[in-house]
């Protein structure tokens, strides 16, 4: 397992997203879920071979095509996002603060989804998520849709039963679909209650 989910949630992806003026619960979904495909949370920060790094895996390549291509045209965006990087190390290694500096990752995963048209995502809708997913974010032919949907429901709502599943050719059930409103599974509210109490 990598990073605790709720964590990962409440202190990494949605103050980024907060920070970048971009968040919904669609939005948080979405990057929970695409963490949850490419790193299993971030269990693995370099897989073997490939060229993907860290939490969200996002290849080089794609790093500097959202900075020479994308932010070039929104400086003040762009500036924030700079400000989520390290000072100096950034300069030199920029492509280390993608394993090494979580809420700068997460900015460039949305900005892959953002630079590719995305700006609203229905919240819950796991089949339309693994869809954006699987056209704008996925490299290579290795995994697919339902790979996103599989890692989607073991990791992020936590049915562990099916993220053990093995792939098969089967088709996914017609309401592969997350509820609505659903609480984190540790509340903060309740954590914070605990605390209090001692």
């Amino acid at each position: 397992m990598g990073i605790c989910l709720d964590e990962l949630r409440l202190l990494v992806i949605r103050p980024t997203l907060k920070h970048l003026r971009a968040w919904s619960a669609g939005m948080e979904n979405l990057l929970l879920g695409t963490a949850a495909q490419e790193s299993q949370l971030g269990f693995h920060l370099k897989l073997g071979r490939r060229h993907g790094l860290g939490l969200y895996q996002i290849q080089p390549h794609t790093h500097r095509e959202i900075w020479d291509k994308f932010l070039i045209d929104y400086p003040a965006l762009a500036s924030k996002v700079r400000g989520l990087a390290s000072q100096r190390d950034f300069l030199d290694h920029p492509h280390s603060e993608l394993t090494t500096n979580l809420r700068y990752a997460t900015a460039i995963a949305w900005l892959i989804y953002r630079a590719a048209g995305v700006e609203r995502v229905e919240d819950g809708n796991i089949r339309a998520m693994a869809k954006l997913w699987h056209r704008h974010f996925h490299h290579g032919p290795v995994a697919s849709a339902r790979d996103y949907v599989r890692s989607y429901t073991g990791l992020v709502l936590g049915d562990a039963t099916d993220s053990a599943r093995q792939y098969s050719a089967a088709p996914l059930p017609a309401q592969a679909q997350a509820p609505t409103r659903q609480a984190p599974r540790s509340a903060p509210a309740a954590q914070l209650s605990a605390q209090t109490a001692r």
